[in-house]
């Protein structure tokens, strides 16, 4: 599940950097530098932009963090459906014509969203849709191998990044044949993991 959602983190995300030109939806560090870089050419428009998505981003973590609070089980199942709620309003506010500035920023919401969805004792168990740790995790697995250890501990790591870089390909291809209408790819994962979650009877672990 954790590769799936990660794919469809990179769907979404190359689907909003296409669409903003440059911005992103789910790497909040990129576009943190974006902001720095917008103030300093003398951009204040991309500088708001920059962080109006990471407010937005950091909305949806608290948001969603403060839904697993209050639903009594099945938590990832209903962090799930706000995802796929989110990311079918920002696709349905582009197509009916309707506030089409807010499309993006509700995408950021849904993605910062998403990385509540895998949580243990209060803490992210699992980032889907950034991967430097990741990498980081990865390469010290991959050390850890070279040095007579677990010799395959890296191996999820690398799954997990290349979920999201296929996503990505896959999201800037149908960004270009669908414009924003291509979320519905996504949203149709997070509904399918949904439907697997509710199916499933193993105790939500992480």
């Amino acid at each position: 599940m954790a590769g799936a959602l990660s794919l469809a983190a990179g769907f979404v995300d190359a689907v909003g950097f296409i669409h903003l030109g440059g911005y992103f939806v789910s790497f909040m560090s990129g576009n943190s530098t974006r902001a720095g870089a917008a103030l300093a050419e003398g951009h204040p428009l991309g500088f708001l932009l920059a962080m109006g998505l990471v407010g937005a981003f950091t909305a949806g973590v608290i948001s969603a963090s403060i839904l697993r609070r209050l639903v009594p089980s099945r938590k990832r199942m209903w962090v799930l459906l706000y995802v796929a709620a989110a990311l079918g309003s920002a696709v349905v506010l582009y197509d009916l014509d309707l506030a089409v500035w807010l499309a993006p920023p509700v995408m950021a919401l849904a993605m910062g969203a998403e990385n509540v969805i895998f949580e243990r004792d209060g803490e992210v168990s699992i980032g889907l849709t950034y991967m430097t740790g990741t990498l980081v995790k990865m390469g010290q697995r991959m050390a850890a191998a070279l040095a007579g250890e677990d010799r395959l501990g890296w191996v999820r790591y690398l799954f997990l990044w290349l979920s999201l870089t296929m996503g990505s390909i896959v999201g800037g291809f149908a960004y270009f044949a669908f414009n924003l209408n291509a979320l519905w790819v996504s949203v149709g994962i997070f509904v399918l993991a949904m439907a697997v979650n509710v199916r499933s009877r193993t105790p939500e672990t992480v």
